[in-house]
């Protein structure tokens, strides 16, 4: 599978949405819908940006028991959305749920994906604040051995954790790689970030890009940058 740039639509309503995707003229971006434009405008959201041509990772990182995830994804799946996520640390269980919901009844579905830690995450607020005491390394690396358990076609983790999560896991089991910030930019909230360029030397497959792209001055020219630094 080609490696691929996401924009993070990480907008309050659809018309912000719209007006930033009109920017792309040439080209149409993979997007990422979030919860704060999902919750606030809903599944047409999703439909309008797939009318427009574009690839859709839906973000919205379910995480409850397994019957009830399991329900949620059955009614995504009807979205026809390319990519879907759900909290790893949900269990076994209820990832094996979830691709049982997502899976249509021909065969086909998204693909899913499991978040390990957040990349605002690092050692001392995992240890601190969730009570997990293992190297942060090893706690990603364990989740994603049980979302490759459950079946799923890859992760989100940060782009420094993809070498050792394809070690683990295989080639062919995705990293999806948020915390990405050009040499020139704001960190803002993440803490375990790199550059696109870095993220491909480190093998990741998916990046997923917000602020640098969609706060930039010249949008286009801020996501052609990321395209030639993580897929040329």
């Amino acid at each position: 599978m080609g490696k691929d740039v996401i924009v993070a639509c990480d907008f309050n309503t659809a018309e912000e949405t719209l007006r930033f995707l009109n920017n792309f003229t040439e080209e149409k971006p993979y997007v990422k819908i979030g919860m704060e434009l999902f919750y606030a405008e809903g599944p047409e959201i999703v439909r309008e940006i797939k009318r427009r041509g574009h690839k859709i990772f839906l973000d919205l990182k379910l995480h409850d028991i397994p019957n009830t995830v399991k329900k949620a994804m059955s009614v995504l799946s009807r979205l026809d959305v390319d990519m879907c996520n759900l909290h790893a640390a949900g269990t076994v269980a209820m990832m094996e749920a979830a691709m049982e919901g997502l899976t249509r009844s021909d065969g086909s579905r998204p693909l899913l994906i499991a978040v390990t830690q957040l990349t605002s995450t690092d050692q001392e607020r995992m240890e601190r604040d969730l009570l997990i005491n293992e190297p942060l390394e090893k706690v990603v690396m364990h989740y994603a051995f049980n979302a490759r358990a459950a079946g799923l076609d890859g992760v989100v983790c940060s782009p420094l954790e993809s070498p050792a999560v394809h070690e683990t896991c295989g080639k062919e089991f995705l990293t999806v790689t948020p915390g990405v910030r050009f040499d020139d930019g704001d960190k803002g909230d993440q803490v375990r970030v790199t550059t696109p360029e870095k993220a491909k030397e480190l093998g990741s497959d998916y990046i997923v890009v917000g602020r640098p792209i969609t706060q930039a001055e010249n949008p286009v020219a801020a996501y052609r940058r990321c395209v030639e630094e993580f897929v040329d």
